[in-house]
């Protein structure tokens, strides 16, 4: 059952060939037997998903079950699920259970589907190795020496070796896409606001957003149909409605207009990353897409600017955690002031810190407007290079990390890790939807290809990348680990 895809599970659940409780089961099983070589999970909830499965197969049984009743998958552990210890991978928040559900896990819920755990990440959605864990690193499925990115690097590990068929991520700079190209797997970020926020533990609000991650791209269309949809508890949601964003998988692709933006393909890139994406480029012509150069001229200045105003908004939504309300607090403080400090520093590990120190220094009397406004003025000038490209062209597409996966403890200093989301952050920045997709390997280990398309996009994303995995078997590989059976 652990090699199906999320599709598949659910036809399978449907034809009776297996109960929710029996596949819930089987996954329980693997995740206790596999999971301490990779360290995917912070949290499982064994009692709350063979509860969630038998409530499934009764709706079944009296005829009630939707296109997801049934399915197994778990949640980043930074969505808020009531009775479940949520951390966001942090010493902070290790005694937080929370008293409520996040939109996406209500909706989730509603759907009929079965949490099994949360899934270890960065510590605050902060990283890009998942090195940054209070729970410690997460290793690559395909590789025990490798990361398997981050932040959502717990997510995508637990996919890609078959511990769970699908996850659900976040995205702040690059923590869906990037880590699903790490592990060989397919992720998506959503337009900004097109899924609420409401309930994830929040890093920075104007980038964060939630997304699905799993095998195929079909099954991402199945998840995002789930989650997506306005909530008046998020300001940020949009009031749009959903399409079905399975209704045009199997459109043909004949006329796709494929931009490639130049500064993707610059120095920096490994070779072998860029043979496995162009040759992906031409299974597109192939399939009747045309294909261009584009310029998104202002790209150099996008980690430079996300590095101001990802910290900036950290610094602002971190400073809730000082030891008085939840969370972490220190033994026996001598003051208020005590207390803060104290409970901060133990709280927080060093990659926090560092983001607070650099955000509140921004923010600061003399430094707003010389860094933090200049940096949204850059903003919109990358935003707006993304829109005339999507004039000329209907998608862009381009590697979805420089490199293959890098090895544990390989990056020591924080601009080398930083600049592995070169081509990730300034979508982010622009707010547009982006996909990662298994596109071949370098070194042994996998290589995404990043799709890109205009606000709302989401579901002319999904068609080209399902009419890419109908013609090619990338998404099929499996590293050894996903081959073991109990």
């Amino acid at each position: 059952m652990h090699d199906k895809t999320l599709t598949e599970l659910a036809a399978s659940l449907a034809a009776g060939e297996f109960s929710s409780r029996e596949l819930t089961e089987s996954l329980l099983a693997r995740i206790e037997r596999l999971d301490g070589e990779i360290n995917s999970f912070i949290t499982v909830t064994p009692e709350q998903a063979l509860a969630a499965a038998d409530a499934a197969d009764a709706a079944r049984a009296r005829g009630e079950a939707g296109p997801l009743t049934g399915l197994p998958l778990a949640l980043k552990d930074i969505f808020c699920t009531t009775g479940v210890k949520t951390s966001a991978g942090s010493r902070m928040l290790d005694n937080f259970v929370a008293p409520y559900d996040a939109t996406v896990v209500e909706k989730l819920n509603a759907a009929g589907t079965v949490s099994l755990g949360k899934t270890n990440m960065d510590e605050f959605a902060m990283g890009s190795s998942n090195e940054n864990s209070f729970f410690g690193p997460v290793k690559n499925p395909w590789d025990g020496a490798a990361v398997p990115g981050g932040s959502s690097g717990g997510s995508a590990a637990a996919v890609a070796a078959g511990l769970v068929p699908a996850t659900m991520g976040t995205d702040t700079g690059g923590s869906i896409r990037q880590p699903a190209a790490f592990c060989g797997i397919t992720g998506l970020k959503p337009t900004y606001g097109r899924v609420s926020r409401y309930g994830i533990i929040a890093y920075a609000s104007s980038l964060d957003q939630a997304g699905p991650m799993a095998r195929t791209a079909e099954d991402c269309a199945h998840l995002l149909g789930a989650i997506a949809g306005h909530d008046l508890r998020d300001s940020t949601s949009v009031a749009r409605g959903v399409p079905d964003y399975t209704a045009e998988l199997d459109a043909p692709l004949a006329g796709l207009k494929i931009g490639l933006p130049k500064e993707y393909f610059g120095e920096g890139l490994d070779p072998e990353v860029e043979s496995a994406v162009r040759e992906a480029i031409r299974v597109y012509e192939s399939l009747g897409a045309t294909v261009r150069e584009v310029s998104l001229p202002h790209t150099h200045f996008a980690i430079p600017a996300y590095y101001v105003i990802a910290p900036a908004e950290a610094s602002s939504n971190l400073a809730r955690y000082d030891g008085v309300r939840f969370g972490h607090r220190c033994e026996a403080p001598t003051d208020l002031t005590d207390l803060y400090l104290r409970s901060r520093a133990e709280g927080f590990g060093e990659e926090v810190k560092r983001r607070i120190l650099m955000g509140t220094h921004t923010l600061s009397e003399g430094f707003f407007d010389a860094y933090y406004k200049k940096a949204q003025q850059v903003r919109r000038l990358i935003r707006q290079d993304f829109l005339d490209a999507f004039d000329e062209v209907d998608v862009l597409m381009g590697p979805a990390s420089p490199t293959p996966a890098f090895d544990l403890g390989a990056k020591k200093d924080p601009v080398s890790m930083y600049l592995q989301d070169i081509y990730t952050i300034a979508i982010n920045l622009a707010g547009i939807p982006g996909i990662s997709v298994p596109a071949g390997f370098a070194g042994g280990r996998p290589v995404g290809l990043q799709i890109l398309g205009t606000h709302f996009a989401e579901a002319r994303l999904l068609n080209v990348a399902h009419q890419f995995q109908q013609a090619t078997g990338w998404h099929l590989r499996r590293p050894a680990l996903a081959e073991e059976s109990l």
